[in-house]
């Protein structure tokens, strides 16, 4: 008898199909009972792969089997467009969504989809091009909560809100790997009722994983011997997942060291926390009707610099601080800044690289892919938006370089965005008057923005900080402002060391003529009475702009 092979699962016994087949109908029966149970509805989560897919097939073929009057509960379906997916899929998942909106309606199914999306605020190009975020790293993973966990989050949530809790169904298996077997096993063994789990980050909310103790070849199995109940096919899903295999194979049932389909991993074109996006390079390298992806791996190739510090800042995002670290590099141990953002010409650089992509796409993909939009124009909106009032780089280049790129006059859907009474001749000016002094144009082209941004307030509350805060962040160049945080950690260490003469010697030496400097040491504070008045005088403005005072 022909078996259904566990390669991935090792340890367990293999099953025979007349096994699965036995599964599959206990599951029928367990799906049409916990269903019944009572009135908590259910959201099932997709992203229209083989498991989620499997899942989706197995809950609305129990649920059909029910007598009408027994289809009460709504069953949510939800799938997340992160807007930087893979466009073959992505075309995939709207495909199938609207097949099963229009087959649930036809066949009085309860299941509503809903495709969800990030805000605008935290889609992929936003964070990157407009705030600068450096390409996402396993230890600075800022996209997946915003793409991809937040957009469902906030759904679940309002669920809960509407009924006081719900099932969450999911196509999670233990073989998908070490650490996903782990941490079922975790949730399993919390489990308040048979097959529920809790959710550890949603409250009032379970969840159940039918499929967990399937495996790869037994879901293909499942997929490719029964027929989709809303009109997609699966031989085209298994068609798109052998497409994403290095070798254009997708055997099912070899050996245990067959590798099964399951191994082609689909995600963002954008991600950068993979060494290789191995399931385009496959598309690109099978199908010269796919070629047209290419510009899209390059920008991901572009992006997957190993080393990026020539293209980012000094210092953080959001304070514009300097933090240090320890680098060990071929056994020599430096102190160095931790990069922030990406320059204002890289983030420019990226913008033109994602434009030209997209303006070419829509010449050579083909016809049924040519309306794709890689960055939307909201979201060229919202980066115009902080390279303004963030930035205060009123030189505006956003306009300019989506009309030298695609030839099209930009039309920010912004109400006012473009009036300003700062704009590139003034921005020319600036740069001609501070030369290659790229610290200088920044800090005063602060200071302008922050009084045009004060200008028509009547009380103009703030603006003396607004103002302070560009001379903390602007009036140093790299190499002072790295000094001043090796001497503001040194001070930190020698205060909570209780090592006062070393905090003499910090807290003066940086201040006083070389001449006064030997005799610092015996100088006697007085800390008896200090004022805050005192203490609010000596502002990073004060001390940049303070002429030192020299013995008579």
């Amino acid at each position: 008898m022909t078996e259904a092979q566990q390669p991935e699962n090792k340890g367990q016994q293999t099953r025979t199909v007349a096994e699965l087949v036995e599964d599959i109908q206990a599951l029928t029966t367990e799906i049409q009972e916990l269903y019944c149970l009572d009135a908590i509805p259910w959201i099932i989560g997709v992203s229209w792969g083989k498991d989620s897919s499997a899942v989706l097939q197995l809950v609305w073929n129990a649920i059909a089997a029910l007598p009408p009057e027994k289809r009460t509960k709504t069953i949510h379906v939800i799938t997340t467009d992160t807007k930087v997916e893979n466009p073959v899929v992505s075309a995939w998942v709207r495909q199938s969504m609207k097949q099963l909106e229009s087959a649930a309606k036809e066949k009085g199914m309860p299941i509503e989809p809903h495709l969800l999306q990030p805000v605008i605020e935290d889609t992929f190009w936003v964070n990157l091009i407009g705030k600068g975020y450096p390409a996402p790293r396993n230890q600075f993973r800022w996209c997946t909560p915003r793409l991809k966990i937040n957009p469902a989050n906030q759904f679940i949530r309002q669920i809960v809100r509407a009924n006081g809790e719900t099932i969450l169904v999911l196509g999670t298996r233990k073989a998908e790997s070490a650490k996903r077997a782990a941490t079922m096993k975790k949730h399993q063994a919390g489990r308040v009722r048979d097959r529920l789990s809790p959710n550890a980050s949603l409250p009032n909310s379970l969840i159940y994983t039918p499929i967990e103790d399937w495996s790869n070849n037994e879901v293909w199995i499942y997929l490719n011997q029964s027929n989709n109940p809303w009109g997609k096919s699966n031989k085209e899903l298994f068609s798109l997942y052998r497409g994403a295999t290095a070798d254009n194979e997708c055997p099912l049932v070899i050996d245990t060291s067959t590798p099964s389909c399951g191994d082609s991993r689909f995600g963002c074109w954008v991600c950068t926390l993979v060494n290789q996006d191995k399931s385009m390079q496959a598309m690109i390298q099978n199908d010269e009707e796919k070629q047209w992806m290419q510009p899209l791996l390059d920008i991901r190739n572009e992006l997957d610099a190993e080393d990026d510090r020539d293209k980012r800042d000094f210092r953080r995002l959001r304070r514009g601080e300097v933090q240090l670290f320890e680098r060990n590099k071929d056994g020599k141990v430096s102190v160095e800044p931790i990069p922030g953002p990406y320059t204002k010409y890289w983030r420019e650089h990226w913008l033109k690289r994602v434009l030209e992509a997209q303006t070419k796409i829509r010449q050579t993909a083909p016809e049924n892919m040519r309306d794709i939009t890689l960055i939307s124009l909201e979201e060229l909106s919202e980066i115009r938006r902080i390279w303004l009032e963030e930035k205060h780089e009123f030189d505006d280049s956003l306009p300019r370089i989506y009309q030298e790129v695609t030839g099209e006059e930009f039309k920010d859907p912004r109400p006012g965005a473009d009036f300003s009474l700062l704009g590139s001749d003034e921005w020319a000016v600036l740069e001609e008057v501070c030369a290659d002094d790229e610290m200088h144009l920044e800090l005063i082209a602060k200071l302008l923005d922050t009084e045009r941004q004060f200008r028509k307030m009547s009380r103009r509350i703030g603006i003396y900080e607004s103002l302070e805060q560009c001379f903390i962040t602007s009036s140093r160049s790299k190499d002072e402002a790295v000094k001043n945080a090796r001497l503001t950690r040194d001070l930190k260490t020698a205060v909570e060391q209780g090592d006062i003469e070393k905090v003499k010697q910090l807290t003066f030496a940086d201040f006083a003529a070389p001449e006064e400097q030997a005799s610092i040491a015996d100088t006697r504070i007085d800390t008896t009475n200090t004022t805050k008045s005192a203490d609010n005088a000596q502002t990073w403005a004060n001390v940049k702009f303070k002429k030192k005072q020299t013995k008579a």
